[in-house]
């Protein structure tokens, strides 16, 4: 069987922790932050973990993982 490759851009976007999930960092907090409060900009700088619905997906594209 040939090495199957890594699907890079979502190399750089999730890590996975011991148990098996996928973190991920949150978005909307590229521009437009004027409008948005403190809190909602705050909440937004911490890390969470991707849907279970997601992680079939993400693992297909990251096999290494």
């Amino acid at each position: 069987m040939p090495k199957v490759k890594t699907h890079r851009a979502t190399a750089k976007r999730f890590k996975v922790t011991g148990t098996g999930k996928f973190k991920r960092n949150k978005a909307f907090k590229s521009h437009i932050l004027e409008k948005k409060t403190p809190k909602r900009k705050r909440n937004l700088r911490k890390a969470t973990l991707a849907s279970a619905a997601d992680r079939a997906r993400v693992k297909r594209m990251l096999p290494y993982a």
